[in-house]
């Protein structure tokens, strides 16, 4: 779907316009895929909009930096409160985030070390990911024969921007073959996730999701719904998913900051239990959405008030930038 534009854009410590928020043509990241990054929503609650989770996904991103051997030259602090500026500065009450650390312009070449680390935040406004009508009636996918990265490769675990070429391959042979998304397995020929999703799936009321060992990516949203499963008292097992489990499964659903929570309609046009959202799978979309747009209590202290929250416009790096 094509980006809305929104007025600001915070990029090393300044909010400039969004059509002047450029990098060189030779900036290291655009060419090696040497960046790290986050997908984070805000949502419209009755106090006005709120960051869902937003100190969590800064903490991951300082962690995708930390493994991709990255100094951000800002405290977790200072990127959370330029974060809540941006939304603020474009003044809308519900948008997708984009945080983004990634190697400039200095050299270039294999060795990234003498490129400064430099930072964006852009905002706009993002509907449903796969369709309006995914969240109540589900999507058909398929299993990809693109597998995930073998954990000697590269690492899962960072959301790092060359993962994601992966995550391309996986998603568009979906797309060409008429699909809505693909469930990529991983070296081992377990279950691992979505293109862009964490995956769980439901057999006689008990929650299944491939572990970290699956070569999946931590997902903030996955934390969020084991979290909201433990509250409701299901049980739950991360554990290795062979993939015919996929097709005798009761219910299926992804789970991340773009999908949501979606339920799985059909995997390899074998339809998923009933064909419909299952009861469990409904259970966890309504609170964790609940939840995120304030209509119920914030329990677990997810949410960052855009409005309440003071930040400062201009922030100022207050580490040395690694490698420069």
């Amino acid at each position: 779907m094509p980006i809305q534009t929104t007025p600001k854009i915070w990029m090393n410590g300044e909010l400039v316009d969004w059509d002047k928020a450029q990098i060189h043509i030779l900036t290291h990241t655009l060419h090696y895929g040497t960046g790290v990054f986050e997908g984070i929503r805000a949502y419209p609650t009755s106090q006005g909009p709120a960051v869902f989770r937003l100190t969590e996904h800064i903490e991951r991103l300082y962690r995708s930096a930390q493994i991709m051997g990255m100094e951000i030259p800002y405290t977790v602090d200072e990127i959370v409160a330029a974060t809540v500026e941006t939304v603020r500065a474009n003044k809308l009450d519900a948008c997708y985030v984009r945080p983004l650390v990634y190697r400039g312009y200095e050299s270039l070449g294999v060795d990234p070390f003498p490129c400064p680390i430099d930072v964006a935040i852009a905002v706009w406004p993002w509907g449903a990911y796969l369709g309006k009508d995914a969240i109540e009636k589900g999507v058909d996918v398929m299993v990809s024969s693109w597998r995930r990265e073998a954990p000697d490769t590269l690492p899962a675990m960072a959301k790092a921007s060359a993962n994601y070429m992966n995550s391309q391959l996986i998603k568009m042979e979906a797309l060409v073959n008429g699909y809505a998304e693909g469930i990529a397995l991983d070296s081992y020929g377990f279950v691992s996730e979505g293109s862009g999703e964490n995956l769980f799936l439901v057999k006689k009321g008990v929650l299944y999701t491939p572990p970290l060992t699956a070569s999946i990516l931590p997902g903030i949203t996955r934390q969020s719904i084991l979290t909201l499963a433990a509250d409701m008292k299901l049980p739950i097992m991360e554990r290795s998913i062979p993939r015919e489990m996929l097709y005798i499964a009761d219910e299926v659903f992804f789970a991340g900051t773009a999908t949501e929570v979606t339920p799985v309609r059909s995997i390899d046009r074998q339809t998923v239990g009933k064909g419909t959202r299952g009861e469990i799978t409904e259970r966890l979309q309504s609170e964790y959405l609940a939840i995120a747009a304030g209509r119920k209590a914030d329990r677990h202290g997810w949410l960052t008030p855009v409005a309440q929250e003071r930040a400062a416009a201009v922030v100022r790096p207050t580490a040395p930038v690694a490698g420069a």
